[in-house]
């Protein structure tokens, strides 16, 4: 595997690579690597012949009030896990170089990033949206690989590719979860041991309301009631959303029909986490 932490560089690699008729994946990550970001290299790494994985803790995704320089990082640990999961090439650039001066042009969508995280968090999916069209311009890969853990951020990307004609396939890869259910992220390490154990609600909201779903509710307010009942058992933990959206739109809906997504953010202590599950009639 190599490294590469210059734009020059992996355009020259990744031309050679072309010239060769050889296809590329994408996987984009802010680093500090588990299992639900090598599963989107693994499934890359089955889909093409050679996988870019990159590594940036991108800035502008960060509000004034969030954690971007306590992140966690480590990039030894992420190439050794990333190289034993497939990737050919980590691409890890300085801030200076995706941003070597100060920003006068960026990629933002509207609607779907008003809604659900972008209601508390003002000015991310602009960042998202930003460096991921700057990551599909450098490396320009056949296909692209995001986990469905972030909904939302999935469904802006994939409407991003759409509307500017990128050349790539946005692949969804399903959710990594713990033995316990709780969603793999880089920011469950901010989780005390307490907070680690409350977490697991959330995969017990989800998990009921499927099984609500699969009995005949239908009312979003219904499966709104019974989660808030559920989390506000927890001392400590602060709601930021409950939402029950339509999966294209993410517009709020009253009454399900058919499908829709059901999202959550929750705040343990000071560790905002995200979930999800699709509330679906096909099987």
């Amino acid at each position: 595997m190599k490294m590469i932490r210059t734009i020059m560089e992996l355009r020259q690699t990744l031309a050679a690579v072309r010239s060769e008729g050889r296809q590329i994946g994408l996987v984009p990550t802010m680093g500090f690597l588990h299992d639900g970001h090598l599963s989107l290299i693994r499934r890359a790494a089955e889909e093409n012949s050679l996988v870019v994985v990159s590594i940036f803790v991108n800035p502008l995704q960060f509000g004034p009030q969030e954690d971007y320089a306590a992140y966690p990082r480590d990039l030894p640990r992420d190439c050794s896990l990333a190289e034993s999961a497939g990737a050919d090439i980590v691409f890890a650039p300085e801030v200076e170089e995706m941003y070597p001066q100060a920003s006068l042009t960026y990629v933002e969508i509207a609607v779907l990033g008003d809604e659900l995280c972008g209601r508390s968090r003002p000015g991310h999916f602009r960042g998202v949206c930003t460096v991921v069209s700057k990551l599909l311009h450098i490396v320009q890969p056949e296909r692209a690989y995001f986990g469905r853990k972030d909904a939302q951020q999935l469904a802006i990307i994939q409407r991003m590719a759409e509307d500017l004609n990128f050349p790539v396939q946005i692949v969804p890869v399903p959710i990594c979860r713990e033995p316990d259910g709780l969603a793999m992220s880089s920011r469950n390490s901010y989780l005390s041991p307490e907070e680690r154990s409350q977490a697991r609600v959330l995969f017990r909201a989800l998990r009921e309301s499927e099984q609500a779903f699969a009995a005949g509710e239908r009312e979003s307010r219904v499966f709104q009631a019974r989660i808030k009942e559920l989390i506000e058992q927890i001392p400590g933990t602060q709601i930021d959303y409950i939402e029950i959206c339509a999966t294209q739109t993410l517009q709020p809906v009253e009454q399900i029909d058919h499908q829709a997504l059901l999202a959550l953010a929750v705040r343990f202590g000071r560790t905002r986490l995200i979930d999800n599950c699709l509330l679906t009639e096909e099987k």
